[in-house]
């Protein structure tokens, strides 16, 4: 884990940086392709994300190593082909990880918030799961294990696998010529990020395209459908924990609201979108029908609040790359805190961007327990030793959080609409 947090530290700002170029881009060519809600939430989720997964939260039903010392029945030396038959058959197993949680109820839950971005620009692909507390990844290596593909091997690719699949979530890159035949591009992207009827479900790839093409998933983007973006069941917060577990509601409440014993079981295996017959008809779902007519969520922002909102991103990003800075300095309770009062920050100001009425109690709560964790502490988790007067800067951000909490709870000059972020 620690050597997953070293990565992290210089993978964030990199992602960071690139998302600035973004930005500035749209800004330049008058083409902007974000605004602050939305890349604050989708960010946000991206940081939760990396938090759960730092802190090894979650059930590991199977790991790779045991595969491996079970199954393997030959052993590749460890050249340069070794790599690439890794990378094959990570990208394989990725196609067909992605394919489940397209396809099933119970899988859907683990991905939908990557979808459920009503944009699509560099900051959705942020948008990663912390619902994924059943690690099964290992099961679709099997092949991997088999013909005795290292371990270490595994684990320097995965990640690496993971990042290059960043890029390609543009609006901004056109088609790429031959490359469209090879890699997984932003134009094939596009069309799977769509909710349009012809590109639901396509393009499955997570780097190479062979496996929707040779698996009949590839959909080309069309002229003549312009992809728009969301999830059909719009998620309607910006809250990313929200997001998160919403499917997984639906599906508790179907599973006990329904009298077929029957339906109570397979809900979970269906297809995603099944619901049972009895339950579809008492309690129906909003459900996109138009895609180019539906309404995009949008709550009341301004000037002021968009730049509060930045201001929040940014310092909840720069408290989280010192907690993988200073990791190894940390025992698990002390970093169980500090995830927690991280993850609380967002809970917070992502409510507070919602307009929720107990959002102002969540901010004034979060600030005041961390003015006290300094105060008792006489320190912000090691950060004196690295910075004079840092814990004093973290609690006057915690005052800040209470008072912009207040006030742009009870503020009446927001306005009702987006800004662009630049």
């Amino acid at each position: 884990m620690e050597a997953y947090a070293t990565a992290l530290l210089y993978a964030i700002p990199f992602f960071m940086v690139l998302l600035a170029v973004e930005i500035l881009y749209g800004y330049l060519i008058k083409n902007q392709k974000h605004n602050v809600l939305d890349s604050v939430s989708s960010i946000s989720s991206g940081l939760t994300n990396i938090i759960k997964d730092s802190l090894g939260i979650g059930v590991i039903l199977v790991t790779y190593p045991y595969l491996l010392n079970t199954l393997a029945v030959t052993e590749i030396e460890n050249t340069w082909l070794v790599w690439i038959i890794a990378f094959i058959a990570i990208d394989f197993a990725g196609y067909w990880n992605h394919r489940l949680s397209h396809k099933i109820n119970f899988f859907w839950n683990q991905h939908v918030i990557h979808h459920s971005s009503e944009e699509f620009n560099l900051a959705c692909a942020l948008r990663q799961s912390i619902s994924n507390l059943l690690g099964y990844f290992p099961f679709l290596l099997i092949p991997a294990a088999l013909l005795g593909i290292p371990n270490e091997v595994i684990a320097i690719l995965a990640p690496v696998h993971l990042f290059a699949q960043f890029w390609y979530h543009t609006q901004h890159i056109g088609k790429l010529g031959f490359l469209e035949y090879i890699i997984v591009t932003p134009s094939q992207h596009r069309v799977h990020h769509a909710i349009n009827p012809e590109y639901i479900d396509k393009n499955l790839g997570q780097l190479l395209c062979v496996w929707d093409r040779l698996f009949g998933t590839f959909q080309e983007e069309l002229d003549e459908v312009p992809p728009q973006y969301g999830i059909l069941k719009p998620a309607r917060t910006w809250n990313p924990l929200y997001i998160n577990f919403q499917h997984l509601w639906r599906l508790l409440l179907d599973a006990w609201r329904t009298d077929n014993l029957w339906d109570k079981i397979r809900i979970w295996f269906m297809p995603t979108g099944w619901r049972p017959k009895d339950v579809l008809e008492a309690y129906p779902i909003q459900v996109i029908k138009d895609v180019y007519t539906f309404e995009r969520y949008k709550t009341a922002t301004s000037t002021l609040f968009n730049a509060y909102l930045i201001f929040q991103l940014l310092t909840t990003t720069a408290l989280l790359l010192f907690m993988f800075f200073n990791y190894g300095n940390l025992n698990y309770k002390e970093l169980l805190m500090y995830g927690g009062l991280i993850f609380l920050g967002i809970y917070g100001y992502t409510s507070l961007m919602d307009r929720a009425s107990y959002a102002v109690w969540v901010e004034v709560f979060r600030g005041v327990l961390g003015v006290l964790v300094v105060l008792i502490t006489q320190d912000w988790f090691g950060l004196n030793v690295y910075v004079v007067w840092g814990s004093l800067m973290v609690s006057v951000y915690f005052v800040i959080t209470i008072t912009g909490g207040i006030y742009f709870t009870f503020s009446k000059t927001l306005e009702p609409k987006n800004q662009l972020t630049i």
